[in-house]
């Protein structure tokens, strides 16, 4: 019996890389992109939402990611 920990990494890095103001924020306030701003508004945690959700879908449905422990 064997563990795959392939999501949860994967979802734990993206998670932490795609907080928005963390290293970018995705419409800004003043423009398009600002980076480390550290501030965020509803529209941008909606786009960086679903930008979450495309790459995860991508790295676990369709490359397949897994990480076996066990």
């Amino acid at each position: 019996m064997s563990t795959d920990w392939g999501p949860v990494v994967v979802a734990v890095v993206l998670f932490i890389l795609l907080s928005p103001g963390l290293l970018f924020q995705l419409p800004a306030r003043t423009r398009v992109i600002e980076f480390g701003n550290m501030y965020t508004s509803g529209i941008a945690i909606l786009v960086h939402a679903i930008i979450y959700f495309c790459i995860i879908t991508i790295l676990i449905i369709a490359v397949g990611i897994h990480i076996r422990a066990g």
